[in-house]
């Protein structure tokens, strides 16, 4: 019986690997059945996706890290190489071999002077710095074809051949079948790499585990420098193959949908599994065509094909769940910006009493200046700063302190601003009422979204809700798909609060924000103290433990994710009367809202209300107000630094610093404060440990 059983499962292995392409195929016919022309030019996308995901897959298995900076990676050396061609009328081949080598270098740069700084980092930062890492990248790539005094365009080059042929009624050339013919053998190559070359084996090795390989005597450091140089070298084939049948993105920036299906495949091949990656690259290519093909503007098929993925990752991720150690969660949870609170020794002394009271009244002071010191452009800046600070809460809650990873905090937001707006517009809704309302669609959507999270946890529950927020966006607040949606054109008018209190001016919307960011952090701090937040740091650090203390887990999870779409909400319906518009961020290019509010969440330290605030003002404050070179800031440049100073945000160094004035105190008043003084009891060998750990 034993061996009948193993055969079985011997046989469903052998084929489950083919179930995601399938069933991806069989929704393509049932609904979007297109010409067979049509799906050779779907089978030409698809393969250029699977050398994208291939790279995905590749550096994922041996950093453990979702690259989002994979796409830019080729872009840089593919404009190189097409500046080349058009600019200096280099030959196709010599310009082709110019950027393989630039590729190469590019990739062994990026893992030297920026993945390897974050090897002891928690996964959450260090996918942060691939991130920025892209937006550096991006720059660049904006900026170099000014050496030719030329701009970026959708340019595209022809190949040295010169062939076309027709097939099912639709025209393809000699680029089309550069892509048919190179790509398989490209990732023919690829295999025949990692499984028969010392090189691959040790890519594999350090890819099944890390410490072992290096106890073993594989220069891990090196291995990996050849991981990023391989991943660079074919996102640059990709995307130097895809100009010549499209051309150059333009703007210099990847449109968020090719990233997302590769990231696609990549999970529905659980992120190791390189014939499903494969596979699923191509029927993916080929359900975007057909949804193109059947839908009247390709923004629609786009927004659809967006909606598509994230229906993809979610099944594919609930369908085969991935396991995930302690160890893991705890490395993702260390160094988030979580500070601890006054040590009860000093708590109630009347001097730290007194010296908190003032530092409360100076803020609330500085706020309630605000309209009276700046102008109005400025106030209405600083009232947005407010409204962002709130959903920057939300993530504290849910990512600093519950320990779930979410991508997809905006998707609330614009949930909440669609109901607010729509509630105001048609039934000229009370203020209150609509940010109840938005807050309440927001708790019951994220706690839809979190049901997955039940069984999906770490980088994988960040997939999900990164895919997800780009379906909502892209897809169910499109007005071209649902007429319930407010129109950009709807003013939404500023309508007296309770009928009596009038907020249309500046002034006062400014004071709506102030006051309902200053209600979020009396009500987060408020969570932080009581039991439910005990729970939910609880759950962050160890799961098993609060299980075993007869806390539900599935509560506490459901919990964090009501209260951070509550949170979120809210700030969407604040948000829509303060804009007096729905603006949901529907372009296709860049990461999408929702990892730009992540990045500012985590370098103003995810883990502190202080830090949602600093976050908040670093997401806008340095793109409105730093000139010059403190510009820099504002950029995938300023990311890495800060992150590399402070790994748990900005707010870790005021923390830092309040315990040493803590610290000081103390020493003066001859209080024993065993928590300040912990640090400096270790022993020498112990704390260079934990600094080098921290580093």
């Amino acid at each position: 019986m034993n061996q009948r059983a193993e055969k079985k499962q011997i046989s469903y292995d052998s084929v489950s690997w083919l179930l995601p392409p399938v069933l991806i195929l069989l929704v393509q016919q049932m609904f979007w059945r297109t010409p067979l022309g049509a799906v050779l030019q779907g089978i030409v996308l698809g393969l250029l996706t699977s050398l994208v995901a291939l790279g995905i897959v590749l550096i994922y298995r041996s950093n453990r890290v979702l690259n989002f900076a994979q796409g830019e990676l080729g872009l840089l050396p593919t404009i190189l190489s097409v500046m080349l061609i058009v600019e200096s009328g280099f030959p196709y081949l010599v310009a082709l071999l110019l950027g393989l080598l630039a590729a190469i270098i590019l990739g062994i740069s990026s893992e030297f002077l920026v993945i390897r700084r974050f090897t002891r980092s928690p996964r959450l930062v260090l996918t942060v710095a691939t991130i920025g890492l892209a937006q550096v990248l991006i720059m660049f790539a904006l900026l170099m074809p000014e050496w030719w005094g030329s701009g970026i365009t959708s340019q595209r080059i022809d190949s040295p051949l010169d062939i076309t042929f027709d097939f099912a009624k639709f025209r393809f050339n000699d680029n089309h079948l550069i892509v048919l013919v190179a790509v398989p053998l490209i990732l023919l190559a690829v295999g025949y790499f990692l499984q028969r070359t010392k090189i691959g084996i040790g890519i594999r090795a350090v890819a099944e585990d890390f410490d072992r390989a290096g106890m073993l005597g594989i220069p891990v450091r090196r291995i990996q420098s050849c991981v990023w140089a391989l991943a660079s070298l074919l996102a640059f084939l990709a995307l130097f193959l895809r100009s010549s049948i499209i051309g150059l993105p333009v703007g210099g920036q990847l449109g968020v949908l090719f990233f997302l299906r590769a990231l696609t495949a990549a999970v529905a091949g659980k992120l190791t599994d390189l014939r499903t990656v494969l596979v699923t690259s191509v029927t993916l290519g080929i359900l975007q065509q057909g949804i193109l093909w059947n839908t009247d503007s390709p923004t629609q098929g786009k927004a659809l094909m967006a909606a598509m993925c994230a229906a993809v990752i979610l099944i594919a991720l609930i369908a085969r769940p991935q396991t995930y150690s302690r160890f893991e969660k705890l490395r993702d949870a260390l160094s988030m910006g979580e500070t601890r609170p006054i040590p009860p020794e000093l708590r109630t002394r009347s001097e730290i009493r007194i010296s908190k009271y003032v530092l409360m009244l100076l803020g609330l002071g500085f706020l309630f200046i605000v309209p009276y010191w700046f102008g109005t452009v400025n106030t209405l800046r600083i009232s947005s700063l407010c409204v962002y600070a709130i959903v920057m809460l939300s993530l504290v809650v849910l990512t600093g302190w519950g320990g779930q990873i979410s991508l997809g905090q905006m998707a609330f937001f614009f949930t909440g601003s669609a109901i607010a707006g729509k509630l105001i517009v048609d039934w000229d809704g009370d203020l209150i009422l609509a940010i109840l309302m938005a807050g309440t669609f927001g708790t019951l959507l994220a706690i839809i979204v979190g049901l997955p999270a039940l069984r999906i946890r770490g980088l994988y529950l960040a997939v999900t809700t990164f895919a997800f927020e780009l379906a909502m966006v892209l897809y169910f607040l499109n007005t071209r798909f649902f007429d319930w949606v407010p129109s950009y054109s709807d003013r939404v008018e500023r309508l007296p609060v309770f009928g009596k209190i009038d907020y249309s001016s500046t002034r006062a919307i400014y004071f709506v924000t102030a006051i309902s960011m200053v209600l979020a952090l009396m009500a987060v701090q408020g969570l932080r103290q009581s039991r439910t937040g005990r729970v939910l740091l609880a759950l962050r650090d160890n799961e098993q433990g609060v299980g075993a203390f007869g806390v539900s887990v599935i509560r506490a999870k459901l919990m964090a994710f009501g209260i951070a779409g509550f949170l979120a909400g809210c700030a969407g319906a604040l948000h829509v009367v303060h804009q007096q518009a729905f603006v949901p961020a529907s372009n296709m290019s860049g990461f999408g809202p929702s990892i730009r509010v992540f990045i500012a969440a985590i370098v103003g330290g995810i883990g502190s209300s202080l830090g949602a605030m600093i976050g908040s003002l670093f997401l806008f404050g340095t793109v409105w107000w730093l000139r010059g070179d403190w510009s820099i800031f504002a950029t995938g440049f300023g990311i890495l630094t800060v992150l590399l100073i402070a790994p748990g945000g900005i707010s870790s160094f005021i923390y830092r610093f309040r315990d040493w004035l803590l610290k000081q105190f103390a020493m003066k008043k001859d209080i024993d404060v065993p928590s300040l003084v912990a640090d400096d009891l270790l022993p020498d060998s112990a704390r260079m440990q934990g600094e080098l750990d921290e580093s």
